[in-house]
């Protein structure tokens, strides 16, 4: 599969230089389009295929992947409609739904939606692809293998894309959050900045690797540290005493509802 990325951004240019790393494509494969001209000229020093045009990189490539902000997205898609006959669209683009893009490109092309995190930047991506896709069998299988490279991949139904923005789209804004208290703490108690946030990141990355490494329940873990009437379990009850569960999950509540307006 040839492809051509649209908006080589943070998000489009951290896919395609992953795919490229952990070799689930060539780099010979991928071609690469930005409005931004240093964008393009550090994409062509990376060794991408770099296009002039939206619509040349369309004709050159099998799937294009747009990821450009959502105030672009509408002249975009028009502009290249005409060039997408047997093309697989595969967007990235934030809170735009499948049916909408088909409105402005034709209702007869294919198109899978994916919700990305940040984290994808560094090859730890969660990405949600949308089981109610048109693509093809063997469009979805090569696609998810791709991204399955640099990340978790699950298949969601378009309907719950919302829950999957507040869940593992802002997640990562609520865990550093978490991250920055926990260091907070650190240095309350006389840890020095650097110190803190290292062993609270490592923490953090440390119990989530064991949670999916071992697939025991987060509240497994939690009782594994947990002694009776030790340290941690007076920590437990803290939590409790300011309502962090009921906070968290506040946070991803109003988030979901956000993205459904």
């Amino acid at each position: 599969m040839k492809l051509g990325v649209i908006g080589f951004g943070n998000m489009g240019s951290a896919i395609a230089k992953g795919f490229v790393t952990k070799k689930a494509m060539d780099i010979k494969d991928i071609g690469a389009f930005d409005t931004y001209k240093k964008t393009m000229e550090k994409a062509k020093e990376d060794g991408f295929n770099v296009y002039n045009d939206e619509s040349d990189l369309v004709k050159n490539s099998d799937a294009v992947l747009v990821a450009v902000k959502p105030i672009h997205a509408k002249a975009l898609f028009e502009k290249i409609a005409k060039n997408l006959k047997d093309k697989l669209i595969i967007s990235i683009v934030a809170g735009l739904e499948s049916g909408t893009i088909k409105s402005w490109i034709g209702s007869d092309k294919r198109v899978l939606r994916i919700m990305p995190n940040t984290p994808a930047i560094v090859g730890e991506g969660v990405f949600a692809l949308d089981s109610d896709s048109n693509a093809l069998d063997e469009e979805k299988k090569t696609v998810e293998d791709m991204f399955s490279a640099i990340g978790l991949v699950e298949w969601v139904e378009e309907r719950l894309f919302p829950v999957v923005t507040g869940l593992s789209g802002g997640g990562p804004a609520y865990v550093a959050m978490f991250i920055e208290a926990l260091a907070d703490a650190g240095v309350l108690h006389g840890l020095k900045r650097d110190v803190a946030i290292k062993m609270a990141a490592k923490t953090v990355l440390g119990s989530a690797t064991q949670l999916l490494e071992t697939g025991i329940h987060p509240a497994v873990l939690k009782d594994m540290v947990c002694s009776p009437a030790g340290t941690t379990i007076e920590g437990v009850k803290a939590l409790e005493d300011y309502s962090f569960r009921a906070g968290v999950i506040e946070a991803i509540s109003a988030a979901t509802l956000k993205s459904k307006k």
